[in-house]
């Protein structure tokens, strides 16, 4: 069975302003989900599913969904802000989703196979679809609790705009990942990589340090496991005073993994990443789809 690509696109992107999924930033007016969706039934993805906010879907079907139906299988599933275990309710003053892995916990009808998550707003370069592909389909059919991530380099991942979200990974000999901490704020200072850590000090890391950028590979069993662990989560008095928190992909896989319930391998990639982070970033984006186009790695239309 061809694994199944799902694609987090229920944000706003609140740091820049506007609906980045839709943002045409193509030479023909591509959006970053063109280039992704594209690369992604070249490396052998087949099915799509999107997790989006209830009240932009007829934009997104008209806009986003038409154009991929006829090429690929598609699903759409809603991300909102009750959508909550039996029990537990959303706590007075609360305005803000649950995170990724909340955003991830509403596809648990719709795939029923071996699956990648990404964001929709990132460009990852074609090279990160083939090795998860690979990974994913290779796995023996029934496969549980072997997941993956696609590990980027921290210094190839930045804005020149302003602070970005990594999760900052360590890996063990065998390239299976030993922690992963969702950094929400990484920077170069000074030509070093630094992030802002807990007590709110600015910690020097390597360029080299492996990073999530939200690109993972699980099998279905994940669903169950995050199911349990929100409980968990929901039920934590800090995270039912702070109104913002989030339930992030690296938590619910840094969780598993301490626990000795899951692996999670890191895959070497040549992608480097770019993205839209901040308005700022949009004229550098434009200018890389160019010359994508102009040295035909991409055609004048992909759909």
């Amino acid at each position: 069975m061809k694994p199944t690509l799902f694609l987090l696109a229920a944000g706003m992107g609140s740091r820049y302003g506007g609906l980045k999924q839709l943002d045409g930033l193509g030479p023909h007016g591509e959006t970053i989900m063109d280039y992704s969706i594209y690369d992604a039934i070249n490396a052998g993805f087949g099915k799509l599913v999107f997790v989006i906010r209830k009240d932009f879907e007829e934009d997104f079907r008209q806009k986003v969904l038409s154009k991929y139906e006829s090429k690929i299988p598609c699903e759409v599933v809603f991300q909102s802000l009750d959508a909550l275990p039996e029990g537990f309710s959303v706590p007075n003053g609360r305005t803000k989703p649950w995170g990724t892995n909340h955003a991830v916990l509403m596809g648990k009808d719709a795939i029923k196979e071996p699956f990648a998550v990404i964001n929709c707003d990132d460009f990852y370069d074609r090279d990160a679809y083939r090795v998860m592909a690979q990974f994913l389909s290779n796995l023996p059919e029934g496969s549980t609790r072997k997941y993956a991530m696609v590990g980027f380099r921290v210094g190839n991942t930045l804005s020149e705009s302003g602070t970005v979200s990594r999760g900052v990974c360590e890996k063990n000999d065998n390239n299976l990942l030993t922690s992963v901490v969702e950094r929400t704020k990484i920077k170069r200072i000074d030509g070093v990589v630094k992030f802002l850590d807990e007590e709110e000090n600015w910690q020097a890391i390597s360029d080299d340090t492996p990073v999530s950028m939200n690109f993972w590979g699980f099998t279905p069993d994940y669903f169950a496991h995050s199911e349990a662990y929100f409980k968990t989560f929901l039920s934590d008095p800090k995270n039912q005073e702070n109104l913002k928190s989030e339930f992030f992909i690296p938590l619910m896989v840094d969780t598993l993994i301490r626990q000795g319930k899951a692996t999670c391998e890191v895959l070497d990639t040549t992608s480097k990443w770019f993205g839209v982070t901040y308005p700022e970033d949009r004229p550098e984006v434009v200018e890389k789809f160019e010359k994508l186009h102009a040295d035909k790695i991409y055609p004048e239309k992909m759909f």
